[in-house]
């Protein structure tokens, strides 16, 4: 699967990679901008290319028959994010019960235009104790950028200023909602 993603990624699509994913166990990866479902699909070629063990949660109803056996297959975590539950300190518990957890999300929370990105990963990164990796998907230049690592400061508005920093000028699949 590794060289087949490899051929599909690079030589069939033409993408090009910038970076490289960090020896790191545990790690809150952010991938912006998120402006369509295909999105998520060059997420999962991207990580058999790079040959990563790269998670993601979903809403818990995802995971149940007929196609929970494929949210798992594809390194899926179930979240329950009804009003009842903490999402943040659910998924820290997810961190702490396993060795190796790399969770991407998009902090947009939306496939639609946002201002402001939404601070739940900060919060997940800050309570897990681990590092947060920025990602963007440039479908202007046909790139994946993979920023360096970093660990949420006392800080939070400097550490958001340096994280809009990271994703200005990406342009998603759809331009009109980029970050």
């Amino acid at each position: 699967m590794h060289k087949l993603a490899k051929f599909i990624y690079f030589k069939l699509l033409g993408w090009k990679l910038n970076g490289s994913f960090p020896d790191v166990d545990k790690c809150v990866i952010i991938v912006v901008p998120h402006t369509h479902w295909l999105d998520f699909f060059l997420g999962l070629l991207i990580r058999k290319a790079i040959n990563q063990e790269i998670n993601y949660i979903g809403k818990k109803s995802l995971f149940n028959p007929p196609f929970g056996w494929f949210f798992r297959w594809t390194g899926g975590a179930p979240v329950d994010r009804s009003k009842n539950s903490n999402t943040v300190d659910t998924i820290v518990q997810i961190f702490n019960s396993r060795k190796t957890f790399r969770l991407a999300l998009a902090p947009e929370g939306t496939r639609k235009k946002v201002e402001h990105l939404r601070t739940g990963f900060y919060h997940i990164a800050k309570k897990a104790g681990v590092p947060i990796l920025m990602v963007a998907f440039d479908f202007g230049k046909k790139e994946i950028k993979i920023g360096e690592l970093f660990y949420p400061t006392a800080s939070q508005e400097n550490d958001f200023r340096k994280i809009e920093d990271f994703y200005k000028g990406v342009k998603g699949k759809v331009p009109e909602y980029s970050f």
